[in-house]
This record gives structure tokens, sequence and C-alpha cells, in this order.
């Protein structure tokens, strides 16, 4: 991709549908409020930040992964009781619209980091509980492999190689959507850090799974976190390292978690975040990063947790340029880390 291209390309975009609320019954324990809070503290807070509306992905990009039939299902209202019991939410149309716009900011995201952005953001998304013909836990669609297999399919009438892909998933949950969907794909290779004990009670195969103890706290979750990325990059050596990465970056193992069970402090948290993104730019492959879980006692908590990794991710933006040539690397930032 050509300089000109990567140069249009002019801070990170951190797409957001949080305008679009779920008509949830009071005490529902989903925190709808908190992505709105998020974007409110990234218009104030993080200004090189682009805030971009979420496209709405379209019936074709989600069949892309979901069974018609399902497609048909949630769009057309058709969920039974125990399907919408499964998600967690009751049916609504702005359910559907908020889940469309939830896949889009993943698609746009990941277009914007491969288009030379090196990096882009979904404010929300990380719908991983999401199998092919149903959902669960909060999911309807899986944003993630959605995006994967549309940047797949635009990749492939521009080259010859397939876009290879990895799912970096560090919610405290495992994906076991991602994981079940992507089984028997050799394109997309998955990564789940997640509480043992913690909700899916019956796991799915990851490509590499790292199961966790309750209580783990920031030293032994960061040295489990750089053996599972060197395993990461030794199970794709062979086909070649990815070009594309999806982070779920969520806030659930948090100590202030509510449905975590993990005891990460928020320094842990941001540590972990920026290893991701260093060996994400070390080794030149772009990031889509979807904000995932995250239920704090306090919801200002979580908000002050995912906003720390927008600021990561804008950091990890500018060192990207930096190493492009484009930008000077902001002050502090470790841009010439290999």
């Amino acid at each position: 991709m050509g300089r000109d291209r990567l140069c249009t390309i002019r801070s990170v975009q951190a797409f957001y549908s949080d305008h679009f609320v779920l008509p949830l019954p009071e005490g529902h324990r989903f925190p709808m409020a908190k992505y709105r809070l998020l974007r409110d503290r990234v218009a104030a807070e993080l200004p090189g930040a682009m805030l971009v509306e979420a496209p709405a992905a379209f019936d074709d990009e989600l069949m892309l992964v979901h069974t018609p039939q399902y497609v048909g299902e949630v769009t057309e209202g058709r969920l039974s009781a125990a399907q919408q019991r499964e998600i967690g939410f009751p049916w609504s149309t702005a359910m559907v619209e908020r889940s469309r716009r939830s896949v889009g900011a993943t698609i746009a995201a990941a277009r914007a980091a491969l288009a030379g952005g090196g990096v882009a953001v979904n404010l929300a998304g990380g719908t991983h509980h999401a199998y092919a013909d149903h959902g669960s836990g909060f999911c309807v669609f899986n944003d993630v492999v959605v995006a994967a297999r549309r940047m797949q399919a635009e990749c492939r009438s521009q080259q010859a190689d397939p876009l290879r892909v990895a799912v970096i998933d560090l919610d405290v949950h495992q994906g076991n959507g991602t994981a079940a969907i992507c089984r028997d794909d050799p394109t997309i290779t998955t990564l789940s850090m997640h509480g043992a004990k913690n909700f899916p009670f019956r796991k799915e195969a990851s490509d590499i799974d790292i199961d966790l103890a309750d209580g783990c706290a920031d030293d032994e979750y960061l040295a489990a976190l750089d053996g599972a990325l060197d395993s990461l990059w030794q199970l794709t050596a062979p086909g070649g390292l990815p070009t594309l990465i999806f982070f779920l970056a969520g806030a659930d193992p948090h100590e202030g978690d509510r449905l975590g069970r993990l005891k990460l402090t928020a320094a842990g948290l941001a540590e972990r975040d920026r290893r991701v993104f260093s060996a994400a730019l070390a080794r030149r492959i772009p990031v889509a990063v979807s904000m995932a879980g995250g239920y704090g006692t306090v919801i200002e908590d979580t908000v002050a947790l995912q906003l720390t990794t927008l600021g990561l991710a804008l950091e990890h933006w500018q060192a990207w340029q930096a190493r492009q040539g484009l930008t000077p690397a902001p002050r502090g930032h470790p841009a010439g880390v290999a």
C-alpha cells in the first residue's frame, strides 16, 4: 500500500454505536450506559482520537459467518423466548440495529487498520459468545469473525495469498463462539486467555487456550500472556505471521469487576495492552481493537480502564506512523521496540 494512501489516515479512528440504546428492563445487569460514558470521555480527554459513527453491517456480511436462518430470526423478530433468554436481551428493533452497528464498527476498524492506520477501535464489540446459528451471553452476532471474513473477501480480490488473521481474546470469558466458528478455518488462529471457572462453563477449543485460576493477579497474568503470545507466533510461523490482529481488550479481568473473578490492577491491565500493541508493532501487524466486556461494581471504573486502552491505542497509532516515516514518535513510547 502506497505512502499517499497511508497519509490519508489522520488519527486513530474510534467507531461508536452507543446512541442505539437497547430498551432493557430496570435492574438489567448489562451496563448499557458505559458506552456513552466512554465516548464522552474520549471526546473530552483524547482529542487525538477521531470519533466516527459506526456503519451498519449488511445481511450478506453477517451471512459470511451466520446462517441465513439465524440472521432472519434476528432481523425479522422471530427469535423464540428461549433464544432471547440465551442472548440475555429481549428482542427489539433497537437490538437489531445496535447489533448491526456493533459488527459494522469492527469491520470499519479492521478496514482502517489495514488501510495504513495500523490500529483502529470499536468502542463496543467483542461479541465472542455468538455462534453461527445462535447468540449467547449478551452477544447477538460475532463481530470479530464477521469482520475477519469480510476483510478476507476484500483482500482476495487484490492479492493471491489469503489474509491471515489472529484473534487475541483477553476478555475474562472464553471466546467460545469464536472458537467454534473458526475451528476448521486454517486462516484464522484463535487465542483466548480467560477465567477457568467463569462463563461459559462449557468451553470450546481455541487454537490456544490459557485457563486462569480465580484470583489471578498481575504478575501471573502477564507471565501467562507472554507465553501465550510466544505460542501464537510459533503456531502461525509455518504459514507466515498474521496479517491482521483482532484484539479483544476486555476490562473484566480487573479486580473491581462484578463478573471477572480475577485480580488484575489498572496498572496490570495497561501493561497487558502495551504488550499486545508492542508485539504487533514489532511484527508490523495491524490491529483492530474491540473493547469487549467490563462489568465494574462502579461503572466509572470500567470506563476509566477502557479509556486507558484507547489512550494506548492512540500511542500505538503514533508509533506505527513513525515506523512508516509519517509522523514523529510520541515521547516515551517504545516506537523502536523490535
